[in-house]
C-alpha cells in the first residue's frame, strides 16, 4: 500500500467518524429528513454546499492542482433528462434505507449488519444499469 492509499483511508476513516458523530448515517434521521420534520440533516447539506462552494472557488482562483500536480477541470454539462431518472430512483433508495454510498460502509463498519443487504441492492443496480445503459437515451 504506498503513501497516498494511507492517506485516503485515513481520511475516509476521519470522514465515517464524523458521518457518524452528526447522525449522518441513521435511518430515522433520515426519515426526519424526506417528511420536513427534522433540520439536522438539512443543515448538514446546505453546510456542505456553501463549503464546496467555497472550495471551488478557491480551487479557481489559486489554480490549485491534484495531488499528483495536475490540474483541476470543471466542466459544463448539459442537461439531460437521465439525470432526473436517476435522481428519482436513488432518492426513492435512499429513502427506503436510509443511506446513499458512502454511509453503506459506515453503517457496515458500525455493526449495521443489515447495511450489507443495502451495498448488495446498490451493487445490484450499478450492475443492471451497466448492462440497460446502451439501451439508455443519454
Amino acid at each position: 500500500m504506498n503513501k497516498k492509499n494511507i492517506l485516503f483511508l485515513l481520511i475516509g476513516i476521519l470522514f465515517g467518524i464524523a458521518l457518524m458523530k452528526s447522525d449522518a448515517v441513521s435511518w430515522f434521521r433520515m426519515q426526519e429528513m424526506f417528511r420536513f420534520q427534522g433540520f439536522q440533516l438539512f443543515g448538514i447539506f446546505m453546510s456542505g454546499i456553501a463549503t464546496s462552494a467555497l472550495g471551488i472557488f478557491i480551487i479557481k482562483k489559486l489554480d490549485i492542482k491534484t495531488i499528483d500536480g495536475e490540474p483541476i477541470q470543471f466542466e459544463k454539462k448539459e442537461f439531460n433528462w437521465g439525470y432526473v431518472y436517476g435522481s428519482l430512483l436513488f432518492g426513492v433508495g435512499w429513502g427506503l434505507t436510509g443511506a446513499c454510498p458512502g454511509p453503506i460502509y459506515v453503517q457496515i463498519g458500525s455493526g449495521l449488519s443489515i447495511a450489507v443487504v443495502t451495498l448488495l441492492s446498490a451493487l445490484a443496480g450499478t450492475w443492471v444499469y451497466s448492462y440497460l445503459k446502451p439501451k439508455l437515451p443519454h
